[in-house]
């Protein structure tokens, strides 16, 4: 069975920023286990050139950013064990973060907690694909963009892959680079504000960030409008 994804051709207000989709584009499907390159040759069957894989690490902490990357790879120097990210144990994704940098065109964007609960995670999420796409040194010529949602004002046709980053090496490689990223964001904010553990759980709500955040209160780097942090807020007025 092939997946049809059914979009719409949609223009931005923004002439400069066209957001397009691929009307009717079939995505292939692959006997092969964990993600592969079967999209990604279909598309260049198509004429399109310079895929880029997109994907995002921290929609649901409790703490820190939401980040994307975009990663457009060379299919002759694909690092070895490219896989899914929350497949994989975190030395593995270091390693293959660091060969991702050296053979591969990366573009990272993210939104901070402060964005997030201005426009909600979801909008936030697609601000941060965006910018990694427009982080990219030039534009790709189709976006594959893990989940349900295209972001808007993209300047490339781009098309939705659900459950992409395990289907798509692209993908796959952008699930990796977000990922190693934010875990490295956090690790940094754990320094400044130590007593929540940030470190250790990411911003994600384990017992112990809520005991944390029941003691202390939030920080600058909490979603105030996610629910545990919101109520920890309203107890204080």
């Amino acid at each position: 069975m092939r997946e049809v994804r059914r979009t719409m051709t949609r223009r931005s207000s923004d002439p400069s920023l066209p957001t397009l989709f691929a009307p009717g584009l079939v995505l292939p499907r692959s006997d092969e286990p964990g993600p592969n390159d079967a999209i990604e040759r279909h598309l260049l069957t198509l004429g399109h050139q310079r895929i880029a894989g997109v994907d995002e690490a921290g929609r649901g902490p409790l703490a820190g950013p939401v980040v994307a990357a975009a990663v457009i790879l060379d299919f002759e120097r694909l690092p070895e064990g490219l896989d899914d990210s929350k497949k994989l144990k975190a030395h593995e994704r270091e390693r293959l973060y660091d060969e991702i940098l050296l053979c591969a065109e990366v573009g990272v964007g993210t939104a901070g907690a402060s964005e997030i609960d201005h426009i909600n995670i979801r909008q936030a999420t697609l601000n941060a694909m965006r910018r990694a796409l427009a982080g990219l040194a030039t534009a790709p010529g189709h976006a594959l963009v893990d989940g349900r949602d295209v972001p808007p004002r993209l300047a490339c046709p781009a098309t939705a892959v659900i459950g992409g980053d395990a289907r798509s090496l692209s993908i796959a490689a952008a699930s990796i680079v977000a990922k190693v990223t934010r875990d490295r964001m956090m690790a940094t904010l754990c320094g400044t504000h130590p007593a929540y553990g940030f470190g250790r759980h990411m911003g994600y709500g384990t017992a112990a960030h809520l005991e944390a955040i029941e003691a202390v209160g939030p920080c600058v780097h909490h979603r105030r409008s996610f629910a545990p942090v919101a109520a920890r807020l309203a107890r204080a007025e």
